[in-house]
C-alpha cells in the first residue's frame, strides 16, 4: 500500500512539474494576443515546440525577416501546402498575428480538440454541401481585419504525388473579400502524409514565403492549376 502511494505521488509530482514547465514556456514564447491568457500560453508552447523540436526556419521574400511577413493590420488570406496534421502549428509559429483556420467540419467536431478549435476561432467547413456558411463567416472575419488561413488543396497532399489544381474555394473567397493572399510553402517535415506521427518526429522544417497574390491572379484559366503546382514545389514561380 505504501509503495503504491509513493508511486502515485511521484507521478503527480512529475505531472505538476510538467505543467509548471509548460506554463513557463508558454509565457516566455508567446508573441500573439489571442484574447485569452490560456490561449496565449498555448501559442507560446506551439512556438517553442516548432522552433526547438522541429527547428523551424523561415525563407521569405524579405531576407532580413525571421518570420512570415503579414500586414500589421487589416484582413488577409494565408494559404499553404498541406503535409501533415501539425502544419497549422508551423503557420501559427511563423505569423505574428492570430490566424483563424478554415477546417473540415469532421475535424472540427473531434471532441478532444473542439475546445481548442473553437477557442482559436476556427471556421468549420461542411463539405457535404453547406460550405457557403463557412465562406460567409470567413468574409465577415476578413472584413473585420482578421487573418484567415486555409490549405487550398483541401487535404494532405504530398509533393511527390501527381500535382493537381487547388480547389476553387480560394478563388471564391478572394472574390468575396478582395484581400491580399499570402502564399506559404512548408518543407522539411518528417512523417509527411500522417496526422499524428509528425508530433514525435524531430525535423528541420521550413516555411517559405512566395510573392503575394491578388484577385487579379485568378483571371487566368489555369490559375488554380499553377497555384497548386507552386504549393507542391513543381514550379518556382507563377
Amino acid at each position: 500500500m505504501t509503495s503504491s502511494i509513493a508511486i502515485w505521488s511521484f507521478i503527480l509530482i512529475l505531472v505538476l512539474a510538467l505543467l509548471a514547465d509548460l506554463n513557463r514556456i508558454g509565457k516566455r514564447y508567446n508573441q500573439v494576443d489571442w484574447g485569452s491568457k490560456f490561449l496565449n500560453k498555448i501559442d507560446g508552447v506551439f512556438r517553442y515546440y516548432c522552433l526547438n523540436f522541429h527547428n523551424l526556419k523561415f525563407d521569405g521574400i524579405d531576407p532580413k525577416a525571421n518570420r512570415f511577413h503579414l500586414p500589421n493590420e487589416g484582413g488577409a488570406l494565408v494559404i499553404s501546402n498541406h503535409l501533415s496534421g501539425i502544419d497549422p502549428f508551423f503557420l501559427i509559429a511563423a505569423c505574428d498575428r492570430p490566424i483563424r483556420f478554415m477546417i473540415a467540419k469532421e475535424e472540427y467536431e473531434r471532441w478532444y480538440l473542439k475546445w481548442l478549435f473553437k477557442g482559436a476561432g476556427c471556421i468549420p467547413v461542411d463539405r457535404t454541401g453547406r460550405a457557403d456558411i463557412a465562406f460567409r463567416q470567413a468574409k465577415r472575419a476578413l472584413d473585420h481585419g482578421e487573418i484567415i488561413a486555409l490549405f487550398p488543396h483541401g487535404k494532405i497532399h504530398l509533393d511527390h504525388e501527381q500535382p493537381y489544381r487547388v480547389k476553387p474555394g480560394i478563388k471564391k473567397l478572394a472574390e468575396l473579400s478582395k484581400v491580399t493572399i499570402f502564399v506559404a510553402r512548408l518543407t522539411g517535415v518528417r512523417g509527411q502524409g500522417d496526422v499524428f506521427s509528425p508530433l514525435f518526429l524531430r525535423s528541420n522544417s521550413v516555411v517559405t514565403q512566395h510573392p503575394n497574390l491578388t484577385l487579379n491572379y485568378f483571371s487566368e484559366d489555369d490559375s488554380l492549376l499553377r497555384l497548386g503546382e507552386l504549393l507542391l514545389g513543381h514550379r518556382k514561380s507563377l
